[in-house]
């Protein structure tokens, strides 16, 4: 494909195009003195290496000057390549965005992060990256989730969405899966810029496959520009034997074009015309040409050319999303570029100084910026009054209640229990349920959200017919309107989990704080956990839900059974974990986790479900108002007594979720045997550590919990148990310091009976006993 080209206009007069040159030298040199200065002047007793990327920052510098300086509004938001990140910075120091004494703190505790953190950085960044190929597809999500904000009465208003992706990244898996899903079609405020390097960590990629991957764009319904040559190639392609030099160029292999990038003249003059057909032409071209021309030609790509780049981005086409395919050179403008080894190298001092000399800085005084009466410092000044954002307006959650109010009784999952929930809260409280907006990727009827997606309806930018709502056997109603509160994605975790951290944002972007709910199988969670992870890490708070769980769904198999994921509130920051046994525990521990999100000191949340029904009967919810109320709190606060034994208990059991009824089970027929037996159920593992590393000091918090649920003068051994790996629940023992035995799940799930799975993986009422006996 060729270079884009643009609707005409008038160019931009010769002292705008003289200051935009100035300070693309400038955002070079200070991108490159950032890194510098974090690596050789600051103190680094520890003797660790800093590092930065100051060839992959290079490659970046002309396409982040054209964006910011000639493009970018206000309203518009841009997702950075993770190794740019002193770049961003050096462009918001230089538009007053950031004060001078953060260019010295690189990746220093406190200061410039090493990748671009929405968080943790001290100047505005639009999205966090650093997790290869999240951030990348952030702004595709961040573009559905404005989209539908503005569906619910606006308040997120316009503007693009940019990522600016190296070609690495498109490797991963995640950008492909959000290319491809049928929802991204329409957006045509998306734009990706990828840098087309073509060198990896190590190397040069031998193959970067560019024809491929614009096929691959193009199939998928997005427009794909092309900026390959910059002006002075393509005045050399109009001249005779130009075309020759261009057939060469495009046939070269990518290590070859790189070598000729570290060839002195003479040896460039050799190797370019190459051996085939064309070579006499290309040589008859270069003959005439100066020493200086013939270097400049061979790394004049349109990644490095403004008025190429300013052509491109004039032509992306807002009814379908853009790519736009920018061919640079790493560490473009250092003595380092083009070298395969360049990703993590520093410029030696004297190639620091010789580029000083060549930009017209100093070393010793590397943070000057423009002055103010000059015409790069006025074009610095007008980008950033265009720039300049209002604080987004403080917006608030609905009230939530913190109890419906309803008693479940029968025999029910905690999986039904999810959608019953959410039915009630449009009912007790229609304005925080009209904030509440769910997710599934093809399983909101295999996840019993059906009354709920048929409640609300199914979200859409517009309208669609729905052909079967006159079909009387039809259950499932998918209405899809703009009023919806529904998203169906494809089956892909990925995708789900980066809108689900987006939606989670909207709060902090535009004051429109929403509810976010993400509904997946739970064998699924840890393909979806790294990315949420990253979404709650760009302060995106919301609820994962993973069910069905555990080898309770044991006619399903050991492909349909998830053991490790009962330990993710132990381990994930900024994510409260819940896995109920009962409906009423899924009604309060859902509200409480509601209550915490769209605000600046909120938490995510996780809930495990199960699709094992259970007797509701055996939760014993008291009805004393008082007592029910200090049921709830300590079912929120991560466990609650179920079982006391009359005196004090030869053994305890702490059981999780689906496990209550053999625990319950265990306790009568040791209590049968002359073995009293207090059960405890644990409602979030994570809660109970954190209260215990707060009864410890290490932390601040509350532990009152541990006394309710483990009292002291209660402390007997403990048998611990769950549809999951026992080490969840193996701190318990040291609450009290008593010996215990921990059951669980270790080994890969079973077809089956339930009673003969459980009793495969030892998590039966059988094995409870015999563990309990053990201990005496």
């Amino acid at each position: 494909m060729t270079n884009a080209t643009a609707p005409s206009r008038r160019r931009p007069g010769a002292e705008r195009v003289d200051a935009l040159r100035q300070v693309e030298e400038r955002v070079l040199w200070l991108s490159t003195a950032i890194i510098d200065h974090a690596n050789r002047k600051r103190p680094n007793p520890s003797g660790l290496k800093v590092g930065g990327h100051q060839a992959s920052s290079a490659s970046m510098v002309t396409i982040m000057t054209a964006l910011w300086f000639g493009c970018l509004t206000a309203a518009d938001r841009v997702s950075v390549k993770p190794h740019a990140s002193p770049v961003l910075h050096a462009i918001n120091y230089l538009l007053g965005g950031l004060e001078e004494e953060y260019l010295t703190t690189l990746r220093a505790f406190g200061g410039l992060q090493s990748y671009p953190s929405r968080s943790k950085d001290p100047d505005v960044v639009d999205y966090s990256t650093g997790s290869v190929g999240i951030g990348a597809t952030a702004p595709i999500w961040g573009a559905l989730a404005r989209r539908y904000v503005g569906s619910k009465g606006g308040g997120a208003g316009t503007g693009r969405q940019f990522s600016l992706v190296g070609d690495a990244e498109l490797d991963e898996g995640a950008c492909w899966e959000a290319v491809l899903d049928p929802m991204v079609g329409e957006l045509g405020e998306v734009c990706w810029i990828v840098d087309l390097n073509r060198q990896s960590l190590d190397r040069v990629v031998p193959e970067i496959g560019a024809t491929r991957l614009q096929g691959m764009f193009d199939a998928a319904g997005w427009q794909v520009i092309t900026v390959k040559y910059g002006r002075l190639l393509e005045e050399l392609f109009a001249r005779p034997g130009g075309e020759a030099l261009r057939r060469r160029l495009d046939s070269m292999t990518n290590p070859e074009y790189q070598r000729l990038l570290r060839c002195a003249p003479e040896q460039l003059r050799e190797r370019l015309p190459g051996s085939g057909p064309d070579s006499a032409a290309v040589r008859a071209l270069l003959d005439p040409l100066a020493d200086d021309t013939v270097h400049a030609a061979v790394r004049d790509l349109g990644g490095h050319d403004l008025d190429a780049l300013r052509d491109a981005l004039d032509a992306i086409d807002d009814d379908r999303p853009t790519v736009i395919f920018a061919y640079t050179v790493k560490g473009h403008g250092l003595a380092t570029e083009g070298h395969p080894q360049n990703h993590s190298s520093l410029l030696s001092a004297e190639q620091f100084a010789a580029l000083a000399d060549r930009v017209g800085m100093s070393p010793d005084e590397p943070w000057a910026r423009f002055v103010p009466d000059s015409a790069a410092g006025r074009l610095c000044a007008e980008t950033a009054l265009r720039l300049r954002r209002e604080p987004a307006p403080a917006g608030a959650v609905a009230a939530i209640p913190s109890d419906i109010g309803r008693t479940p009784s029968g025999r029910t999952t905690t999986q039904a229990a999810l959608g019953r929930t959410l039915l009630d809260l449009t009912r007790a409280a229609p304005e925080a349920a009209r904030q509440v907006v769910t997710l599934c990727p093809d399983v909101s009827s295999s996840t019993n959200l059906g009354g709920w997606v048929n409640k609300v309806g199914v979200w859409s930018v517009r309208e669609r017919r729905d052909w079967f709502d006159d079909d009387p056997e039809t259950i499932l109603h998918w209405r899809e309107r703009p009023s919806g509160q529904h998203l169906e994605l494809g089956i892909a975790e990925t995708n789900l989990v980066g809108l689900l951290g987006e939606l989670g944002a909207t709060w902090s972007r535009w004051g429109r704080p929403l509810l976010p709910i993400g509904v997946l199988y739970d064998p699924f969670v840890e393909r979806a956990l790294e990315p949420w992870s990253f979404g709650i890490y760009a302060g995106g708070q919301s609820i994962l839900v993973g069910t069905p769980s555990g080898v309770s769904l044991a006619p399903e198999g050991g492909a349909h059974q998830s053991i490790t994921t009962p330990s993710v509130g132990l381990e994930q920051p900024g994510c409260v974990t819940y896995e109920p046994a009962f409906a009423i525990d899924v009604e309060w521990t859902l509200l409480a986790s509601l209550a915490r999100l769209g605000r600046p000191d909120g938490t995510s949340a996780y809930l495990r479900l199960s699709t094992r029904p259970v007797d509701q009967s055996l939760a014993g919810v008291p009805e004393d108002p008082a007592a029910r109320e200090l049921r709830r709190r300590q079912v929120v606060a991560g466990a609650y007594p179920i079982r006391r034994a009359d005196g004090p208990p030869a053994v305890s059991i702490a059981a999780v979720g689906a496990l209550l009824p053999e625990a319950l089970a265990a306790a009568d027929r040791l209590a049968a045997s002359g073995v009293p037996a207090d059960v405890v159920c644990v409602t979030s593992p994570g809660l109970l550590f954190e209260a215990l590393q707060n009864r410890a000091g290490r932390e601040e918090g509350p532990s009152w919990i541990l006394d309710a649920a483990f009292p002291a003068h209660r402390s007997a051994p403990l048998v611990t148990v769950l549809d999951g790996h026992p080490h969840t629940l193996a701190f318990l023992a040291a609450v009290n310091n008593v010996r215990a035995r921990h059951l669980g799940v270790t080994r890969f799930g079973q077809s089956g009976d339930l009673d003969e799975v459980y009793r495969h993986h030892r998590i039966d009422t059988d094995s409870i006993v015999a563990a309990a006996l053990d201990l005496r």
